[in-house]
């Protein structure tokens, strides 16, 4: 057969049999018919009336293979990387619009309006024969169109945004989810390696608390029972048991003004508004002695083993030996407005007293007395309000904390060994109580107005670690458990409120011996006359 006759038949069979349509596509085929729809969506997109123009971008991406991750040839893709100078965000091809910014009611009710406009134009125009030309209301409304995208509110925002932020809300606007998100979580904030809660673990009532700034109507004896009193009563809740008891009310009128337990033992000392300081036996509730000296209401006291220091209204400070008949050991002189703050220090060394006349007075231990001197040791006067708070180191007995009132607002750490300031933090609010840590480098400090809140700080950087709210009024008071782990104060919210703030690490620390709820038997309770 001539090669002539050979291309022949082969032509004729194309012709008998047509196209070969076994097999796949080629990739030029369906590039081309995959060109062929896109082009035809872009056209039928550009019909409708709101028509957003999207500015893709697909330079550099390779076509869909078989193997994931590889291109045609069975080499490694490369993963594209968008040019510096693009303007699509994020450099890929999608477009995510930020509804905060958009404004969509206007743009729909603009749109709507020109397009049932244009209709009625439409209508009127499809009665001549110019129907292949445009006609004027066409041309306004694809202007309005354009300028509606541009235009919302007044202002240059576009209804589809993409990159602007949302506007602030005005100054009046109220969120009304505010209260669903205002609780912290997890509930505690870590301090150093360790957590620690911001709510308070128990909430007790606190009806008829008197709302006083210079009283003491709270403190938390060694045996786990703390002493509260609430309008012209006083009263005992065993933390151990949960049982409360009324130790004694008084007649109308009458009501009492400080409580200090004992160290050891359930003798509670209470100062009246008469400027008598009683001596109760707890176990027993029963008085086992009053003592006077006052002339107005006792506001403050302090023990010191048999010794107990009484401040008053009157400016002064009273020791009273409980052993004797003759209980009156020194009379102090000092202040010259109320005394409302009365700590002795962890060694026994120094009594400080705070007064509404902005002074912090320490006095110094009689040498083999009882008692102290009738002059103070340091005078501090560089508060600038009422002292309330006071509070010694437990690591340092020669370093004293204090705080003062609302024109004050300060912390200060002395030294009383030279009496000078080691350091002064504005707290920002009222100073009502200090406690210092056992278990912990740390501080406490409870406040009034604004946020009525307790701080604990980091000793000596004063860093603060944590804020313990829930008061709704200024904290009158706080109180610690005889293990150190636990905070109990009282707010003019009319609540006691019980922080576990300063539990120890028990991979850390070692085991103390727990305290036990059966009373001990003070020392000096059968000495006391």
């Amino acid at each position: 057969m001539s090669q002539f006759n050979f291309f022949n038949e082969i032509n004729s069979a194309l012709t008998m049999d047509g196209e070969i349509t076994r097999g796949p596509a080629p990739r030029w085929q369906k590039k081309l018919e995959a060109s062929t729809a896109s082009l035809n969506g872009s056209i039928n997109a550009t019909r409708s009336v709101l028509s957003v123009s999207y500015n893709t971008s697909f330079s550099g991406v390779n076509p869909p293979t078989k193997t994931p991750g590889k291109n045609a040839e069975g080499k490694t893709k490369k993963t594209p990387t968008p040019n510096k100078g693009s303007k699509t965000p994020g450099g890929g091809d999608r477009f995510i619009p930020n509804r905060g910014t958009t404004n969509f009611e206007l743009g729909h009710y603009l749109i709507k309006q020109e397009q049932d406009k244009s209709e009625n134009d439409e209508e009127n125009e499809s009665n001549s024969n110019n129907a292949n030309k445009m006609t004027p209301a066409k041309a306004e409304r694809q202007k309005l169109i354009s300028d509606s995208m541009q235009v919302a509110d007044g202002k240059t925002t576009r209804i589809l945004s993409y990159q602007n932020k949302a506007p602030a809300a005005p100054e009046s606007h109220i969120n009304p989810l505010k209260v669903v998100y205002s609780i912290k979580t997890p509930i505690s904030t870590k301090s150093g390696s360790r957590y620690i809660p911001t709510t308070s673990d128990r909430i007790l009532d606190a009806p008829d608390i008197i709302n006083d700034y210079y009283l003491n109507l709270l403190d938390w004896s060694a045996d786990n029972i703390v002493t509260v009193a609430l309008g012209n009563a006083v009263y005992l809740w065993n933390a151990v048991t949960g049982n409360i008891e009324q130790l004694v009310e008084y007649e109308e009128g009458d009501h009492a003004c400080a409580l200090a337990w004992i160290q050891e033992g359930q003798i509670l000392a209470i100062g009246n508004n008469t400027g008598a300081v009683e001596l109760w036996d707890c176990s027993k509730i029963k008085r086992l002695r009053v003592m006077d000296g006052h002339s107005a209401r006792v506001g403050s006291l302090a023990w010191n083993s048999f010794l107990v220091s009484s401040g008053s209204r009157d400016g002064t400070i009273i020791h009273h030996d409980v052993r004797a008949r003759e209980h009156k050991v020194a009379n102090l002189a000092g202040h010259t407005q109320e005394v409302c703050g009365l700590k002795w220090s962890t060694d026994f060394k120094y009594l400080a007293s705070g007064g509404n006349d902005n002074l912090v007075n320490v006095w110094t231990a009689a040498s083999g007395g009882v008692g102290t001197g009738n002059d103070p040791l340091h005078v501090l006067n560089q508060h600038q309000a009422a002292v309330r708070a006071l509070a010694w180191c437990p690591w340092q007995p020669n370093v004293l904390a204090s705080g003062g009132g609302t024109a004050d607002r300060c912390i200060k750490f002395w030294n009383v060994n030279n009496g000078s300031l080691i350091n002064s933090v504005d707290s920002k609010s009222q100073v009502c109580a200090l406690l210092w840590s056992r278990n912990f480098k740390e501080l406490i400090s409870a406040h009034g107005f604004a946020n009525n809140q307790l701080t604990i700080w980091k000793y000596p950087s004063m860093v603060k670690q944590a804020e313990l709210t829930g008061h709704t009024s200024r904290v009158l008071q706080m109180a610690l458990s005889p293990d150190g782990s636990t905070v109990i104060s009282a707010g003019a919210d009319e609540t006691l409120r019980l922080w576990n703030c300063f539990a120890p690490d028990p991979h850390t620390t070692k085991k103390s011996s727990s305290v036990t709820s059966k009373a001990k038997q003070s020392v000096f309770r059968q000495s006391i006359r």
